[in-house]
């Protein structure tokens, strides 16, 4: 039972049966919204209304507003209706309300908070698309994160999600690769090497030379590099991947769709076809760019060259296409790539994208724009850098060197529970400190241990329930006949109003893209049962468990096993377990 979901419904109802003139225009009813007013005393729930109708009506808002309050005067679940400010309206709701949401989430389960607002929309996320070079470092794990949690809520929101993979297995860094590995390939037949600057150093490539030789033998080793380097590269990417793949896993992410960038090139490929249709539809001239204004970017060539007319579609400057020596520029392939994903059916495409590449989301959406005819739209979200503490120092990172810190190093540390939660717990477009000390203690400064001990909390108190009442049936079918009538103290009624909004809570995530949101009002709920707790050791009137009072306390599991509940369905969103003890 989604209640602010069901009062947005209501109050549209409302609007058109007070004004009549309404009906039909779903744009403006769209900008409806019925929301928790900023202070909890104003009420239980605030709609703009008013505020968002009156301008089209003509009318003053509070004039609409006082139209609706006469309306909701009559509704039988509305204890009161109050008009504030320009014209807001805010309801208190029937304590009855509350019982039925809460009601309702033993009955759903792991559905409550389930919804079709994205009407089965096909949307595609892509994220990680790590160079396959080595294993993932840290830098790449909170895109692996933040992009694995989005397509989750998005799949539980109502989308037809796919999660892909981007294999940049197309450019030079890749034969640098190979001939990194040829390196390590003739090290394992017992030459000494060096390697050189600018080769890829770390030892995760000594096993890759060991399977080169226990397939090849000795026999590349006279052969020229053109001889060579495409059946290293075959074996070297293969290898890379399964790492990445082996790294994901740590992690529980698994992608649905590997794309690799290679079938994009060559003759009759992707790129070629797609600047054939570019400029059919009159978006490819030959032109000169002008000079650009401070930072020169790298793809900048005073020459005459391919332009796409990217400018046209929203970009500040029209874009190349092709190199100086006649290959593709890594624009080209970012449109060709792009405009895959349209001709695969998707509307919706995310992008998640570290922060190094924060020039690309405007050319990215002209690209989109142009080749989907603005059917389709994207939404690049960049990930901004993590620094990893350890002992209070920065721990450098660079996959060059070889001197890193991977991503298996650090949920091999702290646990994928942690890593997940951690990374989650902070906008992705906002710098992070990732403090092993912070994560591994088990305290309420420890966000992730704060809620996995709400949620083991919550099994403590069944448990308490069992020891100290035996005889009390506390099963789910006597849970569901529990007298909700008696929850109806402050705390009681705060932490049923809290469960009540996870629904819009989920909702308004999957539509802003944002699953940090969720990790926020998972830390708040999880404070309001432990201080719901805290008052029972206090006052013991307040206590979960009453000996004294057996209904009260079927009443009272009810209402821990709601939270309980919403904890375990948020947790799943994240990926993060629910442990119903912590040592």
């Amino acid at each position: 039972m989604d209640i602010f979901a069901l009062f947005e419904g209501r109050v549209s109802d409302a609007l058109i049966a007070s004004f009549p003139e309404l009906e039909g225009n779903a744009d403006i009813l769209a900008r409806v919204v019925v929301e928790p007013p900023r202070d909890p005393a104003h009420g239980d729930l605030s709609t703009n209304a008013a505020l968002v109708v009156a301008k089209p009506l003509g009318k003053n808002p509070r004039e609409v507003a006082a139209a609706l309050a006469t309306h909701f005067e009559k509704d039988e679940d509305v204890a009161s209706v109050e008009i504030a400010g320009p014209g807001f309206l805010n309801f208190r709701l029937k304590l009855e309300i509350w019982h039925q949401v809460l009601a309702s989430i033993a009955r759903l389960k792991g559905d409550y908070g389930r919804s079709k607002v994205g009407q089965g929309e096909k949307v595609n996320v892509e994220y990680v698309s790590a160079n396959p070079t080595g294993p993932m470092h840290v830098g790449h794990t909170r895109g692996a994160v933040f992009g694995d949690a989005l397509a989750s809520l998005l799949s539980y929101a109502g989308y037809d999600v796919t999660k892909e993979y981007y294999i940049n297995d197309a450019g030079s860094q890749v034969d640098t690769l190979a001939r990194s590995a040829y390196l390590r390939y003739r090290e394992a037949l017992g030459e000494a090497i060096e390697i050189p600057s600018g080769f890829y150093p770390g030892d995760y490539l000594i096993p890759v030379g060991k399977a080169l030789v226990e397939e090849f033998g000795n026999s590349l080793l006279d052969q020229p590099e053109s001889a060579w380097l495409a059946p290293v590269k075959q074996h070297v990417l293969a290898a890379m991947m399964e790492l990445i793949k082996d790294d994901l896993r740590k992690l529980n992410i698994e992608h649905e769709v590997f794309f690799s960038e290679k079938t994009l090139h060559g003759a009759g490929g992707e790129i070629e076809k797609t600047l054939a249709w570019l400029r059919d539809e009159g978006f490819i001239y030959e032109g000169r760019l002008e000079p650009p204004k401070g930072k020169t970017p790298e793809d900048w060539e005073d020459r005459e060259q391919t332009l796409f007319r990217a400018s046209q579609f929203g970009d500040d400057v029209d874009r190349p296409l092709i190199k100086s020596d006649g290959s593709y520029t890594y624009f080209a392939a970012d449109i060709a790539y792009h405009r895959s994903k349209v001709l695969r059916g998707y509307t919706t495409l995310i992008d998640v994208l570290g922060a190094d590449h924060s020039g690309y989301a405007s050319r990215i959406a002209a690209a989109v724009k142009a080749v989907s005819g603005g059917t389709a739209k994207v939404d690049v979200r960049f990930c901004q850098l993590v620094k990893l503490l350890r002992n209070g120092e920065p721990v450098k990172m660079s996959k060059r060197s070889g001197d890193l810190v991977t991503l298996a190093d650090v949920v091999d540390e702290v646990g994928p529970d942690a890593t997940r939660f951690m990374l989650l717990f902070r906008r992705n477009d906002a710098p992070l400190d990732f403090d092993f000390a912070l994560v591994k203690e088990q305290t309420r400064d420890n966000p992730v241990f704060y809620v996995q001990y709400a949620h083991a909390r919550c099994w403590s108190v069944f448990r308490n329930a069992e020891k100290d009442m035996p005889e009390l049936d506390v099963s789910p079918e006597a849970l569901l006949e529990a007298d909700l009538g008696l929850l109806s103290s402050s705390d009681e009624i705060e932490l049923m109003r809290m469960i009540g909004s996870w629904p819009r809570q989920v909702a308004a995530a999957a539509r802003a893209h944002e699953p940090h949101r969720l990790a926020f009002y998972l830390h708040e709920l999880a404070a309001l049962l432990h201080a719901f707790w805290a008052k029972g050791k206090e006052n013991p009137s307040l206590r979960f468990v009453n000996q004294d009072d057996p209904t009260l306390t079927v009443a009272r599991l009810a209402l821990v096993d709601g939270v309980r509940q919403v904890l375990v369905n948020g947790l799943g969103l994240l990926g993060v377990s629910a442990p119903k003890e912590l040592s």
